[in-house]
């Protein structure tokens, strides 16, 4: 599933196509996707402005001039392409209909942003934006690793007395937003903590490295269009690139690049966990 950067990456590659945009058409080419899609849909979108695209944790919103949001999650599967307008040196010529295109936004100035999603493990709502932090998707999640109220003494005290393994508290969405596995293994091989020690267990100094860590993890994945493992396109359907540098994320067996030992994989609460075990304490 798209991780921070992954999503962040989509978001900054549809301002072009969305942002102070009109959205002239809304094609709506089935009623759900993982879920039902929100009832009249195509007449609450057409004819709103796009005041500012956003995002929270692993999810987009777009406020319109309405009152509402559209909020998007890619799932699995799930691209936002951007066709009909100039990125960088290139204009991105419409392509001809998907199978998969779900919901298609006919933008004013001739943009088009297309949701295509093969597995239909993405969603779309559409939600009172002064109310957003109610919705059930977005209710309770903690602060984001680029925003104030993630900070050292924050994380220290959301920890501290976690007697499950660090990976799995890094993981959890109220502890902090949009980290996912990729990521947390890279940010606890840069820190050198083992995966499975207790977040108790660990002094409240190494704790407060993390924050820097993970800030940096995020931005140089960001600046790599995010990781392409399966799924995941840029906007303008370019892959990303941050797999490339990775540590210890899907290298099991390799040698570590710090020290040569095999890098070893294990199973933390349904997913893989990926360290070295000399790096790592």
């Amino acid at each position: 599933m798209p991780e921070l950067p992954e999503v962040e990456t989509v978001r900054r590659g549809l301002l072009p196509a969305m942002e102070g945009k009109v959205i002239m058409r809304a094609d709506i080419n089935r009623p759900d996707l993982r879920w039902p899609l929100p009832s009249r849909m195509k007449e609450r979108l057409e004819g709103a402005r796009v005041r500012q695209l956003r995002r929270r944790s692993k999810y987009i919103l777009a406020d319109l001039d309405s009152g509402e949001s559209l909020l998007v999650h890619l799932g699995m599967s799930g691209r936002m392409l951007v066709s009909g307008v100039a990125v960088g040196d290139f204009h991105l010529d419409h392509p001809a209909a998907q199978k998969h295109d779900h919901v298609v936004l006919h933008m004013e100035g001739g943009g088009r942003v297309t949701f295509n999603d093969a597995r239909r493990f993405g969603a779309m709502d559409l939600v009172r934006t002064d109310r957003e932090a109610a919705h059930w998707l977005l209710q309770g999640i903690g602060p984001e690793p680029f925003g104030n109220n993630f900070d050292e003494d924050y994380l220290v005290n959301a920890v501290k007395n976690r007697a499950s393994p660090i990976k799995t508290v890094l993981l959890d969405q109220k502890v902090v937003a949009g980290l996912g596995n990729i990521y947390v293994s890279e940010v606890l091989f840069r820190a050198g903590i083992d995966p499975r020690r207790q977040a108790k267990r660990i002094s409240a100094a190494r704790l407060a490295r993390l924050v820097p860590i993970v800030r940096d993890v995020l931005s140089e994945a960001i600046s790599a269009g995010g990781s392409s493992l399966r799924d995941h396109r840029q906007a303008d359907g370019e892959l990303g690139y941050f797999q490339h540098v990775f540590r210890v994320y899907d290298r099991e067996s390799t040698p570590c690049a710090t020290c040569a030992t095999p890098i070893k994989r294990i199973v933390q609460s349904g997913r893989s966990s990926f360290f070295c075990p000399t790096c790592q304490k």
